[in-house]
C-alpha cells in the first residue's frame, strides 16, 4: 500500500534571523561558541538589538531537512508550530512554497507567546553560534500531532531540540504509536550535546525501543553514550539498525548490519555552517527512501550539506540532483 508521504518531521518551527561576528562579540554577550542556547524573549530582543545587519529566513532543524528532502522531490510534510503572526505567516509560506506539507493550526494572535526565532551569529571560520527563543513553538501539544498523517508516513524524522517543550515528550510518542503502528520507521537526530544532557534518559529510552536510523555528529554520538567515539558508534548501533554519524571535514560514518562505512567529505569554503547536519539528514533520507545503498546515501548528504555552507542559511540555493550527477551519482 502506498502511503501519502515517504517522510514527515516534528520539529521546532523556528525563523532564522542570521548576522556575522567576530570572536570578540561573543565573548563580550557571553555567548558559549558553536552551540545552541535557550534563550527568554527579553534576551532575544537584547541580542537582537547588539548585532549588525541580519538576514532572515525560514529555519527550523528538522524544516531544514524536510525541505530538503522536498527539493529533491520526495513528498513530505512537518509539523512545528506558529503563531498567527508574521513570522509565522512567513514560516508557513516559505515551507509550503518548498512542496511541503504544513498543516499544523496557527497558534492564536492573541498566545501570550511569539513565533520562534534563532539568532545565529556567524564567525569569521563559518562556525554558528545559536541564540534560540522558542516562542510558541515550545507549546507543541499531542493534540497537533495528527495520528493519520502520522500513519500515512514511511517515515517519521524526530527532532531532538524539541525535547525541550513541556508536551514535547508526550507528543513523540503519540506520532510513534501511530507510524509504527501502520508499519512506518522512526529516525532520531540528537541536535545537540546539550539537549541530550538535559534530557538524556528520554533520549537512551527512544533510542532504545523506537528508533530505526540514528543521526548525530561526533560530539552529540559521544555525549549520548559517554564514551569514545568509535565505542559510542558501536553502542549506538547494538540499539538502532542504523547508525549516520557526521564528523565535519571528516565526513560521515554509517554502521549498519554489522558493516562500517565513511564517505569523506566534499571540500567547500565554510561560509555559514548553518544547517549542515540538517541538509545531510535530508537528502541522506530522500536517497534511502529511494533505494540508493547507503554509500550513495552517504555521498548524496555530504554533497548537500557541502552545498549549505557554501552560502549564508540553511536552506539550499542549487540543484542537489545536479550536483549529484556532477559528482557521479547515478539518480
Amino acid at each position: 500500500m502506498t502511503k501519502r508521504f515517504r517522510l514527515v518531521g516534528i520539529g521546532n518551527a523556528m525563523v532564522d534571523v542570521l548576522s556575522h561576528c567576530d570572536d570578540a562579540f561573543l565573548t563580550a554577550n557571553g555567548i558559549e561558541k558553536g552551540i545552541m542556547q535557550l534563550t527568554d524573549m527579553a534576551r532575544g530582543v537584547e541580542l537582537y538589538d547588539r548585532i549588525g545587519p541580519a538576514t532572515e529566513m525560514s529555519g527550523g532543524s528538522a524544516a531544514n531537512t524536510i525541505a530538503g528532502f522536498a527539493h529533491l522531490g520526495g513528498k513530505a510534510a512537518y509539523v512545528g508550530k506558529v503563531k498567527d503572526d508574521q513570522l509565522g505567516r512567513i514560516f508557513a509560506h516559505d515551507l509550503r512554497a518548498q512542496g511541503v506539507t504544513y498543516e499544523v493550526p496557527l497558534a492564536d494572535r492573541r498566545h501570550e507567546h511569539e513565533t520562534g526565532r534563532c539568532i545565529i551569529l556567524v564567525t569569521p571560520d563559518g562556525e554558528r553560534s545559536m541564540n534560540t527563543y522558542l516562542g510558541v513553538t515550545e507549546h507543541l501539544a499531542p493534540s497537533d500531532i495528527d495520528e493519520a498523517t502520522m500513519a500515512d508516513a514511511e517515515w517519521i524524522f524526530l527532532e531532538g531540540y524539541r525535547f525541550d517543550g513541556p508536551e514535547s515528550h508526550e507528543a513523540f510518542a503519540k506520532a510513534i504509536a501511530a507510524a509504527k503502528g501502520a508499519g512506518g520507521k522512526v529516525a532520531l537526530t540528537l541536535s545537540d550535546p546539550f539537549c541530550i544532557d538535559r534530557h538524556h534518559q528520554a533520549f537512551a529510552r527512544m533510542i532504545r525501543d523506537d528508533v530505526d536510523m540514528l543521526f548525530a555528529n561526533r560530539a552529540e554520538i559521544m555525549a549520548m553514550y559517554d564514551t569514545d567515539f568509535d565505542k559510542a558508534l558501536t553502542a549506538a548501533a547494538q540499539q538502532v539498525d542504523t547508525v549516520v554519524c557526521t564528523e565535519s571535514e571528516h565526513g560521515v560514518h554509517i554502521v549498519s548490519g554489522g558493516t562500517r562505512i565513511h564517505c569523506p567529505a566534499v571540500p567547500t569554503r565554510v561560509v555559514d555552517a548553518t544547517g549542515a547536519g540538517d541538509l545531510f539528514a535530508g537528502a541522506f533520507l530522500w536517497g534511502y527512501v529511494e533505494g540508493h545503498d547507503l554509500e550513495t546515501c552517504g555521498m548524496m548528504g555530504n554533497i548537500a550539506a557541502s552545498e549549505v555552507i557554501s552560502h549564508l542559511g540553511a536552506r539550499v540555493e542549487a540543484d542537489l540532483k545536479a550536483r549529484f550527477r556532477a559528482f557521479g551519482l547515478k539518480i
